[in-house]
């Protein structure tokens, strides 16, 4: 049986991933009412919203539900027992070692998953005693190791040195992208294709702007410092990627970005999917597209592979 599936009791082995500010209760419930699941986010350190926003999934939807506890950006140490106590089942740890924050988050009985960038963050978490994996590439938007491995390669590298459940995430937006499962994944994240959808909170001209990407949509930025980032390729990333470096405090003003539309105000997260998606679409069509996309690959492999044919 998919272990993803059976420790989660979601319908589809799809997890959005947690996009500071923009993963909050209006995206996170329309994921998990689609059977998917949504993850609460709390990197925009704002606790008692973020709180505010768990509770206001419990109002939104009866299904299942996560948080993400981002090591590197927890300002405030309430939040890992405030989130332990809150009733939700799954955490998701990120941006660190979790080995600190295992000890609380069991004793609540909650499954948790590690996000690794590599096979030595994979290993550590693993020893350290997390549930499961969510390994992922350089191809997601968002926070980054500036010693990146691709999707293709971390996750094969992961599965032949552990056996625990893996998610699959960074360049993952559709049913293709979910034939990562020959890999050894039995889940996916998705980020970039969850901010584009219908349901996401942010401007449509942020929306607009990873429809209007290509396959060189996003740049890295800061490999020689942190933070490291990947982010839509706009002018004021072309003319930091120039500079080599930036300063963190640009974030002051990344809500600009996300809900007031200034494409040049902040740094535009995003992954390469972006080069793959081309229209908006509500979160319960992103999903059934995906899972009939992924079925109709394996059912084609199959009847190929019973064949002895390539």
């Amino acid at each position: 049986m998919n272990r993803v599936l059976a420790r989660t009791g979601v319908a589809y082995p799809i997890v959005q991933a947690p996009m500071g500010w923009i993963a909050r209760s209006q995206l996170d419930s329309a994921v998990s009412n689609a059977g998917g699941l949504g993850i609460i986010e709390t990197s925009s350190g704002e606790v008692d919203q973020c709180l505010a926003e768990i509770a206001r999934m419990k109002e939104l939807t009866d299904k299942p539900f996560g948080v993400n506890l981002p090591i590197l950006f927890i300002r405030e140490p309430r939040i890992v027992d405030l989130v332990a106590a809150s009733g939700v089942k799954f955490v998701t740890t990120s941006a660190g070692s979790p080995d600190k924050l295992l000890p609380t988050l069991k004793a609540a009985g909650l499954i948790v998953y590690d996000v690794v960038p590599n096979l030595s963050s994979a290993l550590k978490a693993v020893e350290a005693g997390v549930d499961g994996l969510i390994v992922e590439g350089g191809e997601g938007g968002g926070f980054k190791n500036p010693d990146d491995v691709s999707t293709l390669v971390l996750l094969q590298g992961v599965r032949e040195r552990t056996d625990v459940p893996i998610i699959a995430a960074g360049g993952i937006c559709d049913g293709r992208g979910m034939a990562a499962f020959a890999l050894g994944a039995e889940g996916i994240q998705m980020g970039t294709r969850f901010v584009s959808a219908a349901e996401s909170p942010v401007h449509r001209n942020y929306k607009q702007a990873i429809i209007d990407s290509d396959d060189t949509g996003t740049v890295m930025l800061n490999r020689k410092s942190t933070p490291c980032v990947r982010a839509l390729r706009t002018e004021r990333a072309k003319a930091i990627d120039r500079a080599g470096s930036f300063d963190r405090a640009i974030f002051k003003s990344v809500k600009d970005v996300y809900f007031g539309g200034d494409m040049e105000a902040s740094l535009a997260l995003a992954g390469q999917t972006v080069g793959l998606i081309h229209e908006v679409l509500p979160v319960a069509e992103i999903i059934s597209r995906t899972v009939g996309g992924f079925h109709e690959i394996r059912r084609a492999q199959g009847e190929r592979s019973l064949a002895g044919a390539f």
